[in-house]
């Protein structure tokens, strides 16, 4: 399946807070993405997405419709050498290689625009499927925390893939 990364729009709110609007996708992520997802918390999301220069945070697109997101979070302090990877597709579309694709494009990007020398993400230990992404954009799990996120009422294992600049 064809997508593309593009910036975010102000038009692609109804998209992103009908898609985002699923506790599946709420589940795997941290507490700062909202669940129920309306549209004032699209509204806030895609003006911080665009506020950034480079841009940091992209749509993930299917046939011109925001379905997903994708962005990178430079670190400060000791750790500015690293920026955080963080994603989310809209079930409809998952099963079809496009965060995986996706993965690898925003990698590239990344150690083009940004002086990093490390991307890295913090899948749950019960999130397979983002596990499964990472590996096959090659990334390296390099930490099992065990018990350390709390979310949904119980202890999830947190782990740390990461990517380093060639």
């Amino acid at each position: 399946m064809d997508f593309e990364l593009r910036k975010w729009e102000t038009a692609d709110a109804e998209h992103l807070a009908r898609y985002a609007n699923n506790p599946k996708i709420a589940n795997q992520l941290t507490d700062g993405f909202p669940h129920p997802y309306t549209l004032d918390n699209a509204h806030k999301f895609i003006d911080m997405a665009r506020s950034h220069a480079p841009t940091r945070i992209f749509a993930i697109t299917v046939d011109g419709v925001a379905c997903g997101g994708i962005g990178l979070h430079p670190q400060t302090d000791i750790m500015v050498k690293n920026a955080e990877l963080g994603y989310w597709l809209a079930e409809p579309f998952w099963g079809n290689g496009i965060v995986s694709k996706a993965v690898q494009e925003i990698v590239e990007y990344g150690f083009k625009h940004f002086d990093i020398t490390r991307i890295y993400a913090r899948p749950f230990g019960t999130n397979l499927g983002s596990q499964r992404v990472l590996q096959k954009a090659g990334f390296t799990l390099e930490a099992r925390f065990e018990k350390t996120v709390y979310k949904n009422g119980r202890l999830e294992d947190e782990l740390y893939y990461a990517v380093r600049r060639p």
